[in-house]
């Protein structure tokens, strides 16, 4: 009971925080109905995917102060196993997903023993390295198509079938992505005010007093790592029901890990509202500066340019990124 009182409990942030957060939620729960383009709505469940995916990298990457640049190979993991129980064994996306998740996490487990002896850049380039060499195995391996990859043929399955998770319409797949988002939230906010939560907080500021304090610093980065995996490999089993066709470098490859690290980062690793804030800004910037300027001639590449150019402008002003920005501001004000 005290566990889940604290989940919900966001008494420790501003009233006005509150506020926009409430506002914000039901303008999100609203969206559908307000006659969005189909673009429009693929660009939203887009945002609620890697708002997840920055949730899970927070705990690690944020409170822990890990830098993991290999989150792709579990958005991989969950979305294959869901889609080959699915065209294999026809297994429910709610079977199914829960078993990505345990595969993920068992994977998580015996890499993140040996990677979380490294520091630093290491660190960061280890886990580069497991992702990729998972991917080219993923690549070569029939049994989950090789580099062919997979598709879920929504054609013989009569809409909507909610046990599948097969729907013609993005309005579905946009109500059940948004509950998983705000289902993350609730646990973020538990995670941080848990006890697992406070010891990361002492690691990242100083291993050495943490291990003196009787915090075992190897074993917390684990537990913390498989809990990321678990997030990303959730919102990757939905990709696999969403996209329908998936193949290893759509699924993981680097990009997609270092655009998720980069959310994190952008819009403030180490705070609740950090990822969602990140992602709000690049995904939408990412799938508009594509279509609008992607696709012209002399062109192509420059909306990588412009968001790039944003990450490192917020970046050198505020390292704690743009929520470290609304802290600093606040600080002023009430000095004043």
């Amino acid at each position: 009971m005290e566990t889940l009182k604290n989940a919900f409990d966001f008494s420790d942030f501003p009233r006005s925080d509150l506020v926009v957060a409430g506002v914000l939620a039901l303008a999100l729960a609203a969206f559908p109905f307000l006659s969005p383009s189909s673009f429009a709505m693929a660009t939203m469940i887009q945002f609620f995917m890697f708002s997840i995916y920055g949730m899970g990298w927070n705990t690690i990457g944020g409170y822990g102060g890990q830098v993991d640049l290999g989150k792709a190979q579990y958005v991989g993991i969950g979305a294959y196993t869901t889609a080959v129980m699915l065209i294999r064994w026809d297994i429910p996306f709610w079977v199914s997903m829960p078993v990505g998740m345990c595969l993920s996490v068992m994977w998580s487990f015996i890499i993140g023993y040996p990677l979380f002896r490294l520091k630093g850049h290491y660190f960061a380039i280890a886990t580069i390295a497991t992702s990729l060499v998972l991917k080219d195995l993923f690549e070569v391996w029939d049994f989950v198509g090789a580099a062919r990859g997979l598709e879920i043929s929504p054609i013989k399955y009569h809409p909507p079938d909610f046990l599948r998770l097969i729907f013609r319409d993005d309005i579905y797949y946009y109500y059940i992505i948004f509950a998983f988002f705000l289902a993350g939230i609730v646990y973020i906010n538990w995670f941080r005010k848990s006890r697992l939560g406070f010891q990361l907080r002492s690691i990242k500021d100083n291993e050495e007093v943490a291990r003196s304090l009787g915090i075992n610093v190897h074993w917390a980065k684990i537990k913390t790592y498989a809990i990321a995996t678990a997030f990303v490999s959730v919102a990757g089993s939905f990709h696999a029901c969403y996209i329908k066709n998936i193949e290893p470098e759509d699924t993981m490859s680097l990009d997609i890990s270092i655009l998720i690290a980069l959310m994190a980062m952008l819009g403030g690793a180490g705070s609740l509202w950090g990822p969602i804030i990140g992602a709000g800004i690049l995904i939408p910037l990412k799938s508009y500066l594509k279509e609008w300027l992607g696709a012209r001639a002399g062109l192509v590449g420059i909306d990588l340019i412009i968001y790039a150019l944003i990450i490192m402008v917020i970046s050198a002003k505020e390292p704690r990124g743009i929520w470290g920005i609304v802290e600093r501001v606040r600080r002023r004000k009430r000095r004043r």
